[in-house]
């Protein structure tokens, strides 16, 4: 498939926020052309983009897409009562069909998002990596062992068939949190992960309440803990990452770790705000995930950028804080080099074909001051008019093409959650 992108304004973020005039080819899952006007060759499509913005697509840094069953179902409630007393119980319910199913609900509101991939930590492996596959998404699984389910083991097993079973589909290794994880296991994922070389991605410092009870435990932080048994000798990150000690930021830098932060379920939580202008200075780098649909309860990358750069603003009562640049880069680039996908990055040509096109011609991006920042601060979902994922659109104008109607998708999740209620 040849598609032909053209009358475009190109936002390649490989170099800043600037951005040029012309078109952009894509041939199969990659792009072929970035210039001026070019009409040589033929095309399967050609899309005329009336001056819109062409950029790389959105990477949520973190995320359990299949928990779309909970949305709005335990709200208003503080992290651990939460988790232990609403979420625990009702996954125990899960099967490998309703994850693939909730997995696939998930999916379509990340299009409407313009998110292009997704660090997905949840269970049921299988049925994520299908969900996916089946719907031409993008997504890194991420393990989310701990002491009630996943092992060592079955992690490794697990790294060697997923990373090889569709272009599609990646794993990283990873464990849910010190608080749910025995130092046993711990030690084995760190004995993996250095025989491997490979790095490990987990919930931490998300809660001070967390932080003290690691304390009580190992006399550590969990990043300090977790840097003495060795876990992120081969890099990884912090998922959360809000209550941190001078002694973590010194491990995230020497470990060259991600800092993926999640302003809205940390918001709705009540869990805290992230220190993201001290990972600047540090150098660290930042990603941005939406967490999970239960306890943000919205996919939505551009609220996320929001919260990012103005939470940081009002913490650091300086309006210039978190520049917008900074956070457009934390969305598009930084998730991808957090979650390993080294090709999907930036948009030049040989780069995978992950494009969302921004329509300017909606009154919110109006006047044309600064396209850029001004989808930090003004965009929202209205605004993404197409979701091009490994070259093949799969959200165009309102329209979802993922080889399944939407209206079956939001049926089979409704099924679901009602069974889940009553058994």
């Amino acid at each position: 498939m040849k598609t032909r992108f053209y009358n475009a304004r190109i936002l390649t973020m490989a170099d800043g926020i600037g951005i040029s005039e012309g078109e952009l080819h894509v041939d199969g899952d990659k792009i072929s052309y970035i210039g001026k006007d070019c009409k040589d060759g033929e095309f399967d499509k050609e899309i005329d983009c009336k001056g819109n913005v062409l950029m790389p697509g959105f990477k949520n840094a973190h995320a359990h897409t299949a928990m779309t069953f909970l949305r709005s179902f335990a709200d208003d409630l503080p992290l651990q009562e939460w988790l232990y007393n609403r979420v625990f119980p009702m996954e125990a319910k899960l099967t490998p069909d309703r994850v693939y199913w909730l997995t696939r609900l998930g999916i379509l509101e990340y299009l409407t998002s313009g998110i292009t991939a997704s660090f997905d930590m949840y269970m049921k492996t299988d049925a994520i990596a299908n969900a996916n596959i089946d719907s031409g998404f993008r997504t890194v699984i991420c393990d989310s062992m701990n002491n009630f389910g996943g092992s060592v083991e079955q992690m490794e097993k697990d790294y060697d068939r997923l990373n090889a079973i569709d272009p599609l589909v990646s794993y990283h290794l990873g464990f849910h949190a010190e608080y749910t994880t025995s130092s046993e296991l711990m030690k084995q994922l760190s004995d993996l992960a250095n025989r491997r070389k490979l790095p490990v991605f987990v919930h931490i410092s998300e809660t001070k309440n967390e932080v003290e009870g690691c304390k009580e435990r190992y006399g550590m932080t969990p990043t300090e803990y977790l840097d003495s048994i060795g876990m992120y000798n081969y890099g990884g990150g912090g998922y959360h990452c809000v209550w941190m000690s001078e002694k973590d930021f010194e491990i995230y830098k020497e470990k060259k770790l991600f800092a993926v932060t999640n302003p809205a379920s940390n918001l709705k939580l009540a869990s805290g705000v992230a220190p993201i202008c001290r990972f600047l200075k540090e150098g660290i780098p930042v990603a941005i995930g939406t967490d999970g649909p239960a306890s943000n309860n919205c996919l939505d990358m551009f609220r996320e950028m929001f919260l990012v750069t103005g939470l940081q603003k009002v913490k650091e009562y300086d309006a210039e804080a978190c520049d917008a640049a900074d956070v457009l880069k934390m969305a598009c680039v930084n998730g991808a080099l957090a979650m390993g996908l080294t090709d999907c990055d930036t948009l030049a040509v040989g780069k995978k074909a992950d494009i969302i096109e921004i329509d300017l011609n909606q009154p919110n991006m109006q006047p044309l001051n600064n396209i850029a920042k001004n989808i930090v601060y003004a965009g929202s979902k209205q605004n993404v008019k197409r979701t091009m994922v490994n070259g093949k659109l799969l959200y165009e104008c309102g329209e979802f093409f993922v080889g399944e109607k939407p209206e079956t998708i939001y049926e089979k999740a409704n099924v679901i959650i009602k069974e889940m209620s009553n058994e």
